[in-house]
């Protein structure tokens, strides 16, 4: 019997390998950088972009970018309008055929591109993805994991939008430009969000129900979750204004959904026909490993 490493060896002879492009926003996270940088550099994935932008760190997180930087296609250090802007900042640059960010307390599990290239190489149809999300400790254990829910553009009208997570979640390029090529750059805590937003406009999301990034919970001076009720009421002000904006077919589809979950679900009688009905609507495809062909189907 093959060993696992040596089937992965065989399956990773067979495929292509595109360009992943990957940008690191940074700002004073010494303590955590060269664990995020090591993540993406240590994938050893022969078709990286590794983009890092950092916003003009003085804690010496330029002396870290430094240490790494013959392993990056670009990076700079410069004062920036925020995270969001220095994102942009790199995807601008990249040329790579799948892209994602981590930023610069976050990482990336082994092997992880390696499951990408498969997914996105093998299966036309996937045009973004997002794994189960992880969590780590400010140590970098693994403290949580969890098991990605299906998501549909109607779970988000529906303000049922918690989370999508971006450490976890990559895209191809062509459905970037079709959702503008851009991040909204004005939104402090939610760009992320707002691009999910965009990209249900052209595509489904696909889960897989493995592991491909982590987020880093800390203690405290961390933005995004001493921000959070901030970050929901930027969501949902995002939320209002895609669904004043639908159109008739999709209003249509999401009047249906708002009256099942508030009559139609607690009747006996037509829940079973409705939810059927309702299931079609929010129909959310997974991706998953098929032990005998040892590679990923979509259903």
């Amino acid at each position: 019997m093959r060993r696992a490493n040596e089937l992965n060896s065989v399956n990773f002879e067979r495929m292509s390998y595109p360009k992943i492009s990957i940008v690191t926003p940074s700002f004073n996270q010494a303590p955590y950088l060269e664990e995020t940088l090591l993540s993406v550099i240590g994938q050893n994935y022969p078709n990286l972009e590794y983009i890092v932008i950092d916003g003009g760190s003085t804690d010496g997180s330029v002396d870290i970018i430094r240490k790494y930087e013959k392993h990056l296609a670009y990076w700079i250090s410069e004062k920036d309008k925020g995270m969001y802007d220095a994102i942009q900042k790199g995807f601008a640059r990249s040329t790579g055929e799948i892209m994602g960010w981590i930023n610069s307390d976050d990482r990336y599990f082994p092997k992880s591109f390696f499951v990408l290239a498969d997914i996105f190489a093998g299966h036309p149809e996937v045009q973004w993805l997002q794994a189960n999300p992880s969590l780590i400790n400010e140590e970098g254990q693994i403290v949580g994991n969890y098991s990605s829910r299906k998501w549909s553009r109607y779970h988000f009208y529906m303000y049922d939008y918690k989370y999508i997570q971006q450490e976890s979640t990559f895209w191809r390029r062509n459905l970037w430009v079709k959702a503008g090529s851009s991040l909204r750059t004005d939104l402090k805590l939610a760009g992320d969000f707002e691009l999910w937003l965009r990209f249900f406009d052209h595509a489904d999301l696909y889960t897989l129900h493995s592991v491909l990034g982590a987020f880093r919970i800390r203690s405290s001076n961390q933005f995004s979750l001493d921000k959070l009720e901030e970050y929901n009421a930027e969501c949902e002000t995002e939320i209002s204004k895609k669904v004043e904006s639908l159109n008739p077919d999709c209003l249509k589809n999401l009047r249906y959904l708002k009256m099942y979950w508030s009559f139609y679900s607690r009747i006996p009688f037509l829940k079973g026909r409705m939810k059927n009905k309702f299931n079609r609507i929010l129909a959310s495809p997974t991706v998953v490993y098929d032990r005998k062909s040892q590679s990923f189907i979509t259903k």
